[in-house]
């Protein structure tokens, strides 16, 4: 399945430089789960933002991006309940390596659930 136009995760949605990590993880506040920790703070901007760490002690490349893609698609489906200008950072532990997408899905649910304002209806 190939995603296009507005089915995509923009780039102006993810976290993308060194600083902006290093800056949600020294002043975000975080939530461990079993398989991920979730770190979120305020970016100033109009758009929720995603980053995701997957370390070398995960697995290897074919197991870190296929965790990559879960959290990214997890993120793209739900990123419009969220209340803009919220950053989100998914570290990923080694245990998250055994997951399928639903697992990856259940969990971040609740993690989200935990640390982001919604989205006023």
């Amino acid at each position: 399945m190939t995603l296009t136009g507005s089915q995509r995760l923009p780039k102006t949605a993810r976290l993308r430089k060194r600083r902006e990590f290093q800056k949600l993880s020294q002043a975000g506040a975080k939530l461990q789960s079993t398989n991920f920790v979730v770190i979120s703070g305020g970016n100033g901007g109009q758009e929720c933002r995603l980053g995701i760490t997957v370390s070398g002690k995960v697995g290897n490349s074919v197991t870190r991006n296929r965790i990559k893609r879960q959290v990214r698609e997890f993120f793209r489906r739900r990123r419009a309940d969220w209340q803009p200008g919220t950053d989100f950072l998914v570290i990923a532990r080694k245990s998250a390596a055994d997951l399928d997408g639903r697992a990856v899905a259940s969990e971040l649910v609740r993690a989200f659930a935990d640390r982001s304002p919604r989205r006023a209806s």
